[in-house]
């Protein structure tokens, strides 16, 4: 299996939490057929009703996650082939997972990675924190990794900015496509992480929440904190 999309690639999150005045698989998948028409060859979108969603909007190609959160176990991001199930059959194309050895509510990851490869038929990619956590998930038949989840488990410390050190990790030690995600809000980084050998990059923020966006720029008004 590989990518369902041509690389190098932008590849736009539309997600929006509860919370957020965007929330809603119509808005999500306005944003995704926006993303599109601006250059992103891809998407990664959360949930069965915003992948259904926006795969009547567009023919993109889809990676497709499932948060469930349960306050007993950390993972979240599609924890189980049920869970995986759901976005496939919604009509994601690549099913993204927490590749990471936390207690999680599915399967253990290894079995999750095969059950999706083998009966889904969906590629699998490992959204990991650590080099460590790859090469397990790769072993275990991962079709690709991206460092979605480095500075948001115990056990990598988070950068300011994108974590460039563990994208040239991967680059340099896996041989199946690295896709780099978190933190990422210039034009200038998105460079950085091709020229270090990304073979996408995702970009969710920056992009699709307004609000964030907003908060980040009013920060240079005066007196708002700076």
């Amino acid at each position: 299996m590989t990518l369902p999309f041509a690389t190098p690639a932008l590849v736009v999150s539309c997600q929006a939490r509860p919370d957020n005045p965007l929330h809603g698989s119509d808005l999500m998948a306005a944003m995704a057929k926006a993303a599109i028409q601006g250059g992103a060859k891809a998407i990664r979108a959360n949930g069965p009703d915003d992948i259904r969603a926006i795969r009547t909007a567009t023919s993109a190609p889809i990676i497709g996650l499932n948060k469930l959160r349960d306050e007993r176990h950390p993972v979240y991001i599609t924890p189980s082939l049920e869970a995986a199930r759901a976005v496939s059959e919604a009509g994601a194309d690549m099913i993204a997972i927490d590749a990471t050895s936390r207690p999680r509510a599915g399967e253990p990851v290894g079995e999750l990675i095969r059950m999706i490869r083998g009966e889904l038929g969906k590629p699998v990619l490992a959204d990991v924190d650590t080099l460590e956590h790859a090469l397990a998930a790769l072993g275990h038949g991962a079709d690709a990794v991206a460092t979605t989840l480095a500075g948001y488990t115990e056990s990598r410390a988070r950068s300011p900015g994108p974590d460039f050190d563990l994208l040239r990790q991967l680059v340099e030690t896996v041989r199946v496509p690295v896709i780099a995600e978190g933190r990422i809000w210039t034009p200038d980084e998105v460079a950085h992480a091709f020229a270090l050998g990304a073979a996408a990059v995702v970009i969710g923020t920056a992009i699709t929440n307004p609000r964030e966006i907003t908060r980040r720029l009013a920060a240079g008004v005066p007196g708002n904190g700076r």
